[in-house]
């Protein structure tokens, strides 16, 4: 006999309902995720999603679905019911954006303050979590920096999903780590808008009469056409596949690159930040120094002022 699984607290969304609801039939009728995904003629990742409430479940599989698991139309009736397109607020927001992003055929990112994950070079992915809780923590730093950049090898791959990118000038002008990481993050800049897949554009400053969004925003497209718009708060993350909401901020974000410095210009000032980070670099070295010799200086100043204390004689 087969028994609900229950979780911890109350279901998030209908669709997580219709998932769970989905689950209980399947498991009813004594088959496995990739065994239903043999009798609806679909991948197993469909199932598997689709009970995880990640996914909306294809509505040409519904009839086929209620038959296989005898659930006498109640698929199709529970799935009228579900709002779809509601917006959710995940707990493991990033994790779920991680896992959307790794399925994702072009990613188009609107990004304030700091560089984008997907364009980070490992000195600055470093001095970025060394900010946070993996400060003082050697193997949780390393753990992060590896993930951060493992989430970059699709997009290096040669044949790579579209990644557009405008950043605003406060990510460029944010400094992280000190100039020499910055100056290092703004040649992986340039060496990434090289690439055929990527493209790279900054919103300056000084960009009057263009509206901008008010936080970051990602724009995720999948293989099956939909379309995930993502934002963060200060503790959760925002997704919604509401077709009226995704094409309104997709259109934004068209008007918002046509507006913005063009690639070639963009390039310009991640050069000239690049060559300002290089001079501060080499004038923090030059202070450095100097306060070495400095010290070294006060070191044998006190040492030869210091009052002569008489040795022992032999015998006395």
């Amino acid at each position: 006999m087969s028994h609900r699984k229950g979780r911890s607290g109350p279901t998030a969304s209908s669709a997580e309902l219709f998932g769970e609801e989905l689950r209980f039939a399947r498991e009813a009728a004594g088959l496995t995720q990739e065994e239903l995904g043999r009798l609806l003629h679909c991948d197993r990742t469909v199932v598997t999603k689709s009970e995880g409430g990640k996914r909306k479940f294809p509505v040409e599989l519904l009839e086929e679905a209620d038959r296989a698991l005898w659930t006498g139309g109640l698929l199709a009736r529970l799935y009228e019911r579900v709002d779809w397109h509601a917006e959710v607020e995940h707990p493991d927001w990033f994790q779920r954006f991680v896992e959307l992003e790794a399925a994702a055929v072009a990613e188009r990112v609107f990004q304030y303050a700091r560089i984008n994950g997907l364009l980070q070079c490992e000195e600055y992915a470093r001095a970025l979590f060394s900010l946070g809780e993996a400060r003082d923590n050697a193997e949780l730093l390393a753990e992060r920096v590896s993930a951060r950049l493992s989430r970059q090898d699709r997009f290096l791959a040669s044949d790579g999903p579209l990644l557009l990118v405008v950043l605003h000038e406060s990510a460029i002008r944010n400094v992280t780590g000190g100039p020499g990481v910055m100056r290092a993050q703004m040649e992986h800049l340039l060496a990434m808008s090289d690439r055929p897949n990527v493209g790279i554009q900054v919103a300056p400053f000084q960009n009057a009469g263009v509206r901008l969004p008010s936080v970051s925003m990602f724009l995720l497209e999948m293989a099956d056409g939909v379309e995930w718009l993502y934002s963060e708060s200060l503790v959760r993350g925002h997704f919604s596949e509401e077709p009226a909401v995704v094409s309104e901020h997709r259109r934004d974000y068209d008007l918002v690159r046509g507006e913005v410095l063009s690639a070639s210009d963009s390039r310009a000032l991640i050069a000239e930040a690049m060559e300002e980070y290089r001079d501060d670099e080499v004038r923090v070295r030059r202070s450095r120094l100097a306060e070495e010799q400095l010290q070294r200086r006060s070191r044998r100043r006190v040492h030869r002022s210091s009052p002569r204390i008489p040795r022992p004689r032999a015998g006395a």
